[in-house]
């Protein structure tokens, strides 16, 4: 049966019961305070003239009661019927609009929207709920579509390249092939570089990995330090400060945040005499690593589109290390995967301004 046929049901139940007990309280008064015989005098005659009074007793009236009631209860079970189904239908009808939305989306179609009207009532909440997910669905749909569409452009290129240096040195064998090589182990190198770092983020947005107890301060030393001779090498002086932070998550996926934000600092800086600043801190509840750095100044519109995978800084731009491209989106990732956040502010001298906030570990 359907809800609302059961609904109907119901309410036609409830309502017959509730006869039910009420004729019944009747039938109660008429055996117990209803005497076996009943007086009523004859007002048809004058007071003192002769004549038999008019005697019921108890059966008279339990007979005239019974058609009564058995037509009240009919009655009631008609009511009953009908205005349960049309009050049952009034109450599931935002269902309607909601089964039918659900419909549309699993046909495909995200962009719907119940937008139910009214109160706020249980059916309300349900039907705000699901826009909600409605519209982050459509949103992570289009998310994942584009970096389909730039993953696949991004492994194509380094495999067309490739292509192109093969066809070279086949269509001309006396060729250096020393150089030939060289560039090949480049694009290599690259695509390998950006195989793992896809296989990195599935694995940071799949949370497979052990949480434990970490020091970030240790961790952010460790990236310093992994990374000095690149900074060295650019120009660029690092600063470290902070105390003992205990965060809870993993060492090797924490390590690969602070590495990738070092790294983004220090190639995305001034061309010389540029800085990077990389603070821990503890509160209550969180763990914070802040990673701050000189640079152009930037607009809080093109520092909002960083996180997107294969952005690199304000411009799509290939240098020896620019990485490729999904530095700050595994950092992302990863963040939300120690159920942590991620900001990105600019500074007002040119820059930015890094701040992962991860739950601290008690």
């Amino acid at each position: 049966m359907s809800v609302r046929l059961k609904l109907t049901l119901s309410y036609a139940g409830f309502l017959m019961l509730a006869g039910a007990l009420l004729l019944g309280a009747v039938w109660l008064f008429l055996l117990r305070y209803v005497p076996e015989v009943i007086f009523i005098p004859d007002r048809s005659r004058e007071p003192g003239e002769p004549g038999p009074p008019f005697v019921p007793n108890r059966s008279d009236l339990i007979e005239a009661f019974g058609p009564k009631a058995a037509a009240a209860m009919v009655f009631l079970l008609v009511f009953g019927l009908v205005g349960g189904w049309l009050l049952a239908g009034s109450m599931l009808a935002p269902l309607t609009r909601i089964t039918h939305a659900t419909r549309l989306a699993t046909n495909g179609s995200l962009s719907h929207r119940i937008q139910l009207e009214g109160n706020q009532d249980e059916f309300r909440e349900l039907a705000d709920a699901f826009d909600t997910m409605l519209a982050r669905l459509e949103a992570h749909v289009a998310e994942q579509q584009r970096f389909a569409a730039n993953a696949s452009h991004e492994l194509r290129t380094p495999l067309a390249i490739t292509q192109t240096l093969l066809e070279v040195a086949r269509n001309d064998p006396p060729r250096d092939s020393g150089e030939l090589v060289d560039r090949l182990h480049f694009v290599n190198t690259r695509a390998i570089d950006l195989t793992e770092a896809l296989l990195l983020l599935s694995r940071a947005d799949q949370r497979s990995f052990t949480r434990e107890s970490v020091d970030l301060s240790l961790i952010a030393e460790e990236a310093t330090e992994t990374l000095l001779p690149l900074a060295e090498k650019r120009g660029v002086t690092i600063e470290t400060s902070g105390d003992i932070t205990p965060a809870l998550g993993s060492h090797a996926l924490l390590l690969q945040l602070a590495s990738n934000l070092v790294h983004n600092a220090i190639v995305h800086n001034l061309p010389e005499q540029g800085t990077v600043w990389v603070t821990t801190s503890v509160h209550p509840k969180t763990a914070v690593l802040t990673v701050e750095n000189t640079g152009q100044v930037l607009t809080p519109r093109s520092v909002s589109t960083m996180v997107e995978p294969f952005q690199r800084g304000s411009q799509r731009i290939r240098t020896d290390h620019a990485g490729v491209g999904l530095g700050l989106a595994i950092v992302k990732s990863i963040a939300q995967a120690h159920d942590g956040t991620l900001t990105l502010d600019p500074r007002p001298d040119g820059g930015l301004r890094v701040t992962v906030r991860l739950p601290a570990a008690s």
